[in-house]
């Protein structure tokens, strides 16, 4: 007997989700923006369809595709990364709670750990995820509820081992949740290492264009809200699936992605694949070469062997991704250097073909200041994007020199 053998990755990114159209057979699925179907009767919807808050064709063709890619049970997108994040605490945890997470998180993340939700009640810590029995003490101390890392993290590019965090997180009882934004479904698999959900702004290296808003929660097949003190949680849904409280929170909060957005987020993964092995590629070699650059004092990328996230990214991902931060002297020739691009713009977010640039201290990540985990204030994140890399160090020479970091 002729065993089929599983599609690859990019074949996947392709097909999954965007079966031809059973009426007119398009290769492309249709958009559908209505917001209310036809009922075939008062309780029996059609293909069950019954208004766009709940379901969506366009929306659940995405899901379906990015569920796949992740190797997960069920996906959700959503309207924002950020309401994605919220939505999942939301499910995952209670007033009093304890979560534990990473220290070099995107701004937004750690706003939503420090600023939001604690006013709720939540109780949170920033820790290291690379000191992984400092991360197990403060587990098992505060009885954390949910550990939470982003990696490669936000802007430092550090790289935390997925495998032993989750390791951490289970013997305590928590669950382990991974931002992947800045490696992409493509270049990590965090749900196979053990991680029990995934989350990503679809923004970024999703989307890819930066013309969609959107957020993602993939849940691994079978997930179950961890056991409290006196026995089972099984939350609103009276299940304990994770999914299915996912599900009836998005539904009743409206916490869903429109259909424009969910059909261009979808077109993204099709290029998923080409456009993440290019970003790595120039990413490195910009890497390369700021790192023998006399005004940059640090390069943060793992795909620099010298990194010391470098090992690990090796065994955890394809490749490096396409986001890499510098440090320059001081504030002040960091912001004139991101203000002194022409082929990099200067924005905010990341991901998308067009090569960014940002100062992190107050463009991303403002709401560090003045704690104790403030970033480096000469610091200067790039997103690589899919220009001819000569232009690309062509350009952030002439920035520098502009700047006045030649020769320093």
């Amino acid at each position: 007997m002729t065993t089929t053998p599983t599609p690859g990755f990019a074949t996947r990114a392709v097909h999954v989700g965007q079966e031809p159209d059973a009426a007119t057979g398009d290769v492309v699925p249709p958009l559908h923006v209505a917001s209310t179907h036809v009922q075939d009767g008062v309780e029996t919807l059609r293909h069950g369809y019954e208004y766009g808050r709940g379901a969506n064709p366009t929306r659940d063709a995405f899901q379906r595709a990015l569920a796949d890619l992740e190797g997960g049970g069920a996906a959700f997108a959503f309207p924002s990364g950020m309401s994605a994040e919220d939505t999942l605490v939301r499910v995952l945890t209670r007033p009093g709670d304890h979560v534990a997470f990473g220290d070099d998180v995107y701004g937004g993340t750690y706003r939503l750990f420090t600023v939001v939700r604690p006013a709720e009640g939540l109780r949170a810590t920033p820790v290291d995820p690379g000191d992984v029995d400092a991360v197990a003490a403060t587990v098992a101390g505060e009885g954390s509820r949910l550990v939470w890392v982003e990696t490669p993290s936000n802007p430092l590019l550090e790289v935390f081992d997925i495998a032993a965090l989750a390791e951490v997180a289970h013997r305590a009882g928590a669950l382990l949740v991974v931002d992947n934004t800045f490696a992409s479904p493509y270049l990590q698999h965090p749900l196979a290492l053990g991680a029990d959900v995934v989350v990503h702004s679809t923004t970024k290296y999703v989307g890819g264009h930066s013309d969609l808003i959107g957020g993602a929660v993939v849940v691994a097949a079978g997930l179950h809200l961890p056991a409290r003190p006196g026995g089972a949680d099984l939350g609103w849904t009276g299940t304990g699936d994770v999914a299915e409280e996912l599900r009836f929170l998005q539904s009743a909060v409206g916490a869903v992605q429109s259909p424009r957005d969910a059909h261009l987020a979808h077109r993204g993964l099709k290029t998923l694949a080409v456009r993440m092995e290019r970003h790595s590629a120039s990413a490195l070699a910009l890497a390369e070469h700021l790192r023998d650059h006399p005004a940059v004092r640090a390069v943060h990328y793992p795909g620099l062997a010298e990194d010391p996230g470098h090992d690990l990214a090796a065994r955890q991902m394809r490749a490096s991704g396409g986001v890499l931060s510098f440090e320059l002297a001081d504030a002040g020739l960091a912001r004139r250097v991101a203000e002194s691009t022409h082929v990099f713009s200067l924005a905010v977010s990341l991901g998308a073909a067009e090569s960014l640039i940002e100062y992190p201290p107050v463009m991303t990540h403002a709401v560090k200041q003045g704690a104790r985990w403030e970033l480096p204030e000469g610091i200067v994140r790039l997103s690589v994007g899919l220009e001819d890399v000569e232009d690309l160090i062509a350009d952030l020479d002439g920035a520098l020199e502009a700047a006045g970091a030649v020769g320093e």
